[in-house]
């Protein structure tokens, strides 16, 4: 018996119906786009969230977490909707109610992806349970579907309007590839990302400013690039081009310019990372993504402190590229470096918070990794 359904024997009683798990992640490049219908290329991580599960012969959802002992949240399946009062759980009930499941259910939730960091610990609790739903009552949703039902749950039940990407890449991601995502119809193209075989190593630092994507940040900036569009009579930031935007530029405001100037270079960014790929032109890749995090910090000013000591210090380090990856406002930054130079890199960044009298930053290193998957089923 696994860890998680020894836990669930304890909280509940009974051994539990099956067991799922979907990854955190990390985005190559490709930040703040996927509302704006662009491109993106995250890989799934090592770190995952279990969601161990059990049908009920009533209408009862009992909740419990493995990082929050001897608390068991109960609620009646008929009270599952939006505007319902709770902490963390709100994501797994959410779920619950954007699939439409009517059933009582127990939900054992073991996470392992860092709260906070940036890595989307959100979407792979969202997925783990999602997983276990549609598994467990033989729902028969594909995975494009159950994608778009917990960015549902994000958006609608918790009130992050999120995009879509980190729900695809926790469902969708394959080991060993990056995964491209056209976040306007969910097409996917797996892209390899083998970087030891170059001798570079891809660089996770935590900064462990643990950030918060319901204080209204992440909503501003969205809405600054849905107003763009209706300004400009298009869908989305995905169908302007650089020059189109200068050319409207008296259209829109200053800070709606910055805004969109971001997602249509990002869009563009992105497609140049996977031609770079294609053809193991890592200086290119370092490239973009250095040009991603200044346009990161600058035009959609989502940086802050922390990040741009990471970035700094990496760089300085001798890091082929740095930037923020998430949300923002706190959370991860990533540095391509050279394998050999992973000591000196750490060491530069630890030297650089502590001169600045930040709390200690994390660091830790993760190959593309598996996405959602059933571990085990009774």
């Amino acid at each position: 018996m696994s860890a998680i359904e020894e836990k669930f024997l304890k909280t509940f009683g009974e051994e539990p119906d099956l067991v799922a798990a979907a990854p955190g992640r990390v985005n190559l490049i490709g930040e703040h786009i996927d509302y704006s219908e662009g491109f993106v290329l995250p890989f799934a991580i090592k770190d995952r969230t279990l969601a161990a599960v059990r049908k009920r012969g009533d209408s009862s959802v009992r909740i419990a977490s493995a990082q929050r002992r001897n608390k068991i949240v109960t609620v009646d399946i008929a009270d599952v909707k939006p505007g319902l009062k709770g902490e963390w759980e709100r994501y797994a009930l959410g779920v619950l109610w954007s699939m439409g499941v009517t059933s009582g259910v127990d939900i054992m939730i073991d996470g392992h992806v860092p709260l906070g960091a940036g890595l989307s610990s959100s979407a792979a609790l969202e997925c783990s349970v999602a997983t276990a739903m549609n598994h467990l009552f033989d729902m028969g949703f594909n995975l494009e579907e159950l994608a778009r039902l917990t960015q549902k749950a994000e958006n609608q039940y918790v009130g992050v309007p999120c995009g879509i990407m980190d729900q695809s890449v926790s469902l969708m991601a394959t080991q060993g590839f990056a995964l491209l995502l056209d976040c306007r119809d969910l097409s996917t193209r797996n892209i390899p990302f083998d970087v030891a075989s170059h001798g570079l190593e891809l660089l996770i630092i935590d900064t462990q400013a643990h950030h918060a994507l319901t204080d209204g940040g992440y909503a501003e900036r969205r809405a600054s690039c849905e107003s763009v569009a209706a300004k400009l009579r298009v869908k989305s930031m995905r169908e302007l081009t650089m020059t189109d935007l200068d050319a409207a530029r008296d259209q829109i405001t200053h800070t709606e310019y910055i805004r969109a100037r971001h997602a249509v270079g990002e869009v563009k960014r992105v497609l140049d990372c996977v031609d770079a790929l294609s053809i193991a032109d890592f200086a290119k890749v370092g490239e973009l993504i250095n040009q991603s995090h200044v346009s990161l910090r600058d035009d959609y000013t989502v940086s802050c402190p922390e990040l741009d000591t990471a970035v700094e210090a990496s760089l300085a380090a001798g890091a082929m590229g740095s930037r923020m990856v998430g949300g923002g406002f706190g959370g991860s930054a990533i540095a391509l470096i050279k394998a050999s130079q992973t000591a000196q890199t750490i060491h530069a960044v630890e030297n650089a918070f502590a001169y600045k009298k930040f709390k200690a930053p994390r660091f830790f290193t993760s190959l593309p990794s598996q996405g959602a998957e059933i571990l085990s089923r009774r």
